[in-house]
């Protein structure tokens, strides 16, 4: 570090099990960007100092993580269009002092499925598991893909019913009662689990019955801890293709660093720096 160096974080409550720092300094360190990116606790009280700081010490970029997502939003000067639709930011990038918030878990998320799993979307029928913050950012970046369908189920089904009237009509996405999704299931050609049933440590749990799932079709689970999830795992058995979280981690993070830097994140990099962090945990 210097006296040119760039400043970047990440802020959140709880943050200390956040894989960013590794995963952006070794980016850094790769494409030779002289910037340095350290995890701040942030707590929600402390959220209008926290970005006042960002504009003070003159941050060049944030990440945002839980429970900031919405909240930060009224705190900036603009927000993107992909942000608006999600409804919560997870990057910030200063623009000579005027702080713009994107979201990047949805477009994060669709480039890792296309890249691992499914390269072409368009004209298929999707089922997203979960209504929370996530889903929101996924299901917009979806809709940009022209499937033929995306169907949204949560066990509270109003909450599914709110998200998906919170879409233009034209999006083509509906819920689906949790009782009609068997149905729903057996004819998706991706089935996205956005909620966190299946995380570490209750990783035997299901969010649905993988026998639900037709053979060639896609599993996708947003949990990159396990690396397979029990969904992903029973899914496979059944002669399903499998997509996991770890892609979207790092794909939310490459499109940060691409809007920071205007430089092509190296992935692949990134990807070692995170599997490695995990080996060493």
């Amino acid at each position: 570090m210097d006296s040119h160096t760039q400043l970047f974080g990440v802020i959140g409550d709880p943050i200390r099990h956040s894989k960013s720092p590794v995963m952006l300094n070794r980016a850094f360190r790769e494409a030779g960007v002289n910037g340095a990116y350290a995890a701040f606790h942030v707590a929600p009280e402390r959220l209008e100092q926290a970005i006042a700081g960002v504009r003070g010490l003159g941050f060049r970029g944030l990440n945002v993580t839980i429970p900031h997502k919405i909240e930060v939003m009224k705190l900036l000067d603009e927000i993107s269009e992909g942000a608006q639709a999600a409804g919560a930011v997870n990057t910030i990038v200063n623009d000579n002092g005027r702080l713009i918030g994107y979201n990047t878990d949805g477009i994060g998320y669709v480039r890792s499925l296309k890249e691992e799993a499914e390269p072409d979307l368009s004209g298929k029928t999707i089922v997203v598991l979960g209504a929370g913050g996530a889903a929101r950012g996924i299901l917009w970046a979806l809709a940009q893909e022209k499937p033929a369908a995306v169907v949204v189920a949560n066990r509270t089904e109003a909450r599914a019913v709110e998200l998906a009237a919170a879409f233009p009509e034209k999006s083509g996405i509906a819920a689906v009662p949790w009782d009609r999704l068997p149905e729903a299931v057996a004819e998706a050609d991706v089935v996205v689990n956005t909620t966190s049933v299946g995380m570490s440590p209750n990783v035997g749990e299901l969010p649905i019955d993988p026998a639900w799932l037709k053979p060639g079709a896609v599993a996708s689970d947003l949990i990159y801890n396990p690396l397979k999830t029990a969904f992903l795992s029973r899914s496979e058995e059944r002669g399903c293709r499998i997509h996991g979280g770890l892609g979207m981690f790092i794909y939310q993070g490459a499109y940060a660093f691409e809007y920071w830097t205007g430089k092509p994140a190296p992935v692949a990099a990134m990807r070692e720096a995170v599997l490695a962090s995990f080996a060493a945990d």
